[in-house]
């Protein structure tokens, strides 16, 4: 019996990624055993550094398809911001961001051009609260054969966006960027353009050097209110790249923390899971005020 279940345990760690749907719920889920073997930290060096298993030479920014994909296909790809191993997103000023903007727009029009994608989701954790097992600056690309349920419900409610008021944290030519009404972590950051621009490729020049500096801008705050390097999950919503028009979408990034104070995380328990209603320990208006006066 044994035997048989060491066999079965390594056929679902060679198998590839599998896209099931809970018939109960609807959800979507990618069972991935090959995943359960990748290395969760490099055992010598980093892999990202110029001269690494995944850098061979110097770059300014650079992107390579995963070697654990979560999906089969090439269909995920990891974005590196920099050379410099110790830096920070906003740490490589405007002029750094707007390279990495443009390698996402060319990486995002790139995979949205091939018939078997329907959408493209940049996203970044940062921190290993959040999971990320290399501290070099980066970030990944998924792309999916059909459009996900979270981007699809809000392109199906219009891509609606409240007025912040005051919650709004910083502003940048074209862009703004604010907290929530009622956002699930405590500290969130909703980042949209004045005008409707569907998706990253349909950036010109300016939306491209306004996103570059309110992510420089908002992501140095975060680091500031909390006195740290502080974990955080980005993600960029676009339009699906599956032929149909979507005239309601409209580009956004979002960005969370699972900090509620310094180092200390708020866990998503069984009552919010189980009820899909969510609890959040700090006010919105609180949070964009301490992000508001996390200036130099």
């Amino acid at each position: 019996m044994r035997l048989l279940r060491r066999k079965s345990q390594k056929d679902a760690a060679e198998s590839p990624p599998e896209l099931r749907e809970d018939v109960h719920t609807g959800l979507h889920t990618y069972v991935v055993g090959s995943r359960q073997a990748r290395p969760n930290l490099p055992d010598a060096g980093c892999p990202f550094c110029p001269g690494g298993l995944e850098a061979p030479e110097n770059y300014e920014v650079r992107w390579f398809v995963n070697r654990w994909p979560a999906m089969a296909d090439e269909r995920c790809e990891v974005v590196l911001y920099t050379p410099e191993h110790d830096a920070t997103f906003w740490s490589l000023g405007a002029e750094g961001a707007r390279k990495v903007i443009d390698l996402w727009a060319e990486r995002s029009a790139a995979l949205g051009a091939r018939p078997d994608i329907s959408y493209v989701l940049v996203f970044e954790n940062r921190g290993a609260e959040v999971g990320a097992t290399i501290a070099h600056p980066h970030g990944q690309i998924y792309a999916f054969d059909f459009v996900p349920e979270l981007p699809l419900r809000e392109l199906e409610r219009g891509e609606q966006f409240d007025e912040p008021g005051d919650r709004l944290v910083a502003t940048a030519p074209g862009w703004r960027a604010w907290v929530p009404a009622a956002p699930i972590f405590p500290y969130a950051l909703m980042l949209a353009p004045d005008s409707s621009v569907p998706d990253l490729p349909s950036l010109d020049e300016a939306g491209r050097d306004g996103l570059a500096h309110l992510l420089v801008d908002v992501l140095e705050r975060l680091d500031r209110v909390f006195d740290a390097q502080t974990p955080y999950m980005l993600w960029i919503h676009q339009r699906p790249f599956d032929g149909g028009e979507w005239p309601q979408a409209r580009l956004h990034v979002e960005i969370v923390s699972p900090w509620r104070s310094p180092g200390v995380p708020r866990f998503v328990a069984a009552g919010e899971l189980g009820s899909g209603v969510y609890f959040n320990p700090v006010a919105p208006e609180a949070a964009a005020q301490s992000l508001r006066e996390a200036i130099r």
